[in-house]
Order: structure tokens, then C-alpha cells, then sequence
């Protein structure tokens, strides 16, 4: 069985680095626009008997791009693909991923229905906001971690005093992994979310008096979350503050934050899951940015997928 690799228009150039290190192209796929806003999909390449993988990260614009993905793989298995594989570097939706209040959506569980009722036979994405999200689906789920990305570079800065650091207790197990792969001690902050782009962060357990900090995060938007870390970090005590963040769809509220915050993160490291936003500066942030590519990890998984070989053995450090 044969195998070919499609990409929406959510992130382009991370597909087109998957396929440098596949050794491919990617599979040719008309996307445009009608003019009344809908969106019309055509496979120019025959895919009949093939193993087909639509990479398609659901950011920026989620809505549109979670419609143009669920009518990728109609059109896939329409054109009687044997095996379709939706690579979603981010999965957007994922914070709904319970009720925690009256009449609200479970969207983490709505989108997984979508993708599966459009005809996804199995799902490759990173770094979930909450692990349970795989439990959505009834088809094979390959969650993979930015972790090995990110450890290397983190352990190629040697820093003096690292300290690993959640910064909220959410992230308490993934920055326990953390530190275990670096060989670092770990605290945690103690949180309370005043709204969506709000946060009170008022406790810290754990020593950081003159440690080089490193916050673990899976994805960040507004930067609430990190900036009231940061700075109850720095009045115990912290010698520098870095973020290690996976996924940032950033928003105008984050970069304002980031500049309010006046270099208090002195860098910030995340994926390329999602584009940088095309308006963005990064030279007019007050913090060094770093943009670690993923995609040699999610071409791997692809390979591996394809051959029929082990996966998990890619979340060995």
C-alpha cells in the first residue's frame, strides 16, 4: 500500500518539512474558496488503495480550519483511500474537555466525533491539552510530546541552576517528566483563573531562590498563565525565567503582556504546531523568542504508522 501525504492551509510550511525529511512531495490538493465564503476541496492525485495523511493543525482561524480538515477527509474517502490519518499538530477545541458548569459543550469530545463521522480511520497529534482527551475516540489515537525536541535544546543551554517549574498544577505530571529528563528539582505554582485572559497566580511550593527557571507549559495564548507565574517566580528569588511552551497561538492580549511584562521571561521556546502570526514582530517582543521545529518527530510517526512499526518507542529520551 502506497503512501501520500496531504496538507491543509492551517500550517503549510510545517507539512513541507515533514515531507523534506519523508524524502517526498506532498500530494497535490486544490483548496479554494467560494464567494460565499464556503470552501471547495479537490484530490488531483488518485488515491485509491493508498494510505492518505492530511496534516491540518486546528488554529488561528479554528473554525474555518476544522471545516476545511472534515471536508479533506470526506473528500479522501470519497476518492477510496484505504487508510485515512488526520496529523493534527494541534488540537484545537481541547479545552472544553468536561463540564465544569452548567450547559456548557464538551467540544474536545464534539470534534472528535466530527473527525471520525467525516471518515478518519486514526489520529496523529501532540502534546493534548488533557491526556483524557484520546479516550474521545474509538479509533487508534497516536499522541506524541514535544518533550524530545524540547529537552534537547534545553540541555544544550547547561544552565548554572535549572529548575523545572509548573505553573499551574495542571501541568504538575508533564513538568515532573520534565525534570526527570534533565535531572532537575521541580516546583509548582498555585493558581486561580479570574476569567478566560486572567490569572492570580499567590503561592509557589518549592525553593527557586537563585535557580534558572524553566516553565512547562503545553500551549499558551493570552500569556496570563506564565506572566503571573513569572512574576511571583521572580519575588521569591529566581536568577532567570524561560517558558517552554508547545503549542502558541498567541493573541494581541498575549503580546501585550509579554511587552507589559518588560523581559521579566527572558525567552520563550516553543513548536512550530502552529505558525508564528504573520503580523507578528518577534524583533519588537521583549523576550527571546525560539521557534524548535517538530517536524522531523511527526514525519517519523508518519514512517512508522505506515510500516506498521512501534511509535511509543519515539517518547524514549
Amino acid at each position: 500500500m502506497s503512501m501520500i501525504v496531504f496538507s491543509g492551509t492551517a500550517n503549510l510550511p510545517l507539512a513541507e518539512k515533514m515531507m523534506a525529511y519523508l524524502g517526498g512531495q506532498l500530494g497535490d490538493i486544490n483548496i479554494r474558496r467560494f464567494p460565499d465564503g464556503e470552501t471547495h476541496i479537490k484530490i488531483v492525485d488518485n488515491i485509491r488503495g493508498m494510505d492518505v495523511y492530511l496534516v491540518q493543525p486546528i488554529c488561528n482561524e479554528p473554525n474555518e480550519m476544522l471545516m476545511e480538515l472534515l471536508i479533506m477527509i470526506d473528500a479522501v474517502r470519497r476518492g477510496s483511500a484505504s487508510r485515512i490519518t488526520a496529523v493534527l499538530p494541534y488540537y484545537g477545541y481541547a479545552r472544553q474537555d468536561r463540564k465544569d458548569q452548567p450547559r456548557v459543550p464538551i467540544t474536545a469530545k464534539l470534534v472528535a466525533n466530527l473527525l471520525v463521522a467525516a471518515g478518519a480511520n486514526r489520529i496523529l497529534t501532540m502534546d493534548l491539552h488533557a491526556q483524557q482527551i484520546q479516550g474521545f475516540f474509538d479509533i487508534p489515537v497516536d499522541h506524541l510530546h514535544a518533550a524530545p525536541v524540547m529537552v534537547k535544546y534545553l540541555r544544550e543551554m547547561k544552565l548554572k541552576k535549572p529548575l523545572v517549574v509548573s505553573p499551574d498544577t495542571g501541568g504538575a505530571k508533564a513538568a515532573y517528566a520534565y525534570s526527570q529528563m534533565l535531572g532537575t528539582g521541580l516546583a509548582i505554582v498555585a493558581k486561580q483563573r479570574l476569567g478566560d485572559a486572567e490569572v492570580d497566580a499567590f503561592s509557589v511550593v518549592g525553593d527557586v531562590k537563585g535557580c534558572d527557571v524553566i516553565m512547562v507549559d503545553d500551549m499558551t495564548t493570552t500569556c496570563g498563565t506564565l506572566c503571573a507565574a513569572a512574576k511571583i517566580l521572580k519575588e521569591q528569588g529566581a536568577a532567570s525565567i524561560r517558558a517552554a511552551v508547545t503549542h502558541m497561538p498567541l493573541t494581541d492580549k498575549g503580546v501585550q503582556r509579554l511587552k507589559a511584562d518588560n523581559g521579566l521571561i527572558e525567552e520563550l521556546v516553543v513548536t512550530d504546531t502552529i505558525p508564528l502570526r504573520a503580523d507578528l514582530d518577534i524583533t519588537q517582543l521583549p523576550v527571546k523568542l525560539t521557534v524548535l521545529t517538530v517536524s522531523e518527530l511527526l514525519g517519523e510517526a508518519i514512517r512508522r504508522i505506515h510500516n506498521d512499526q512501534s511509535v511509543s518507542s519515539l517518547f524514549r529520551y
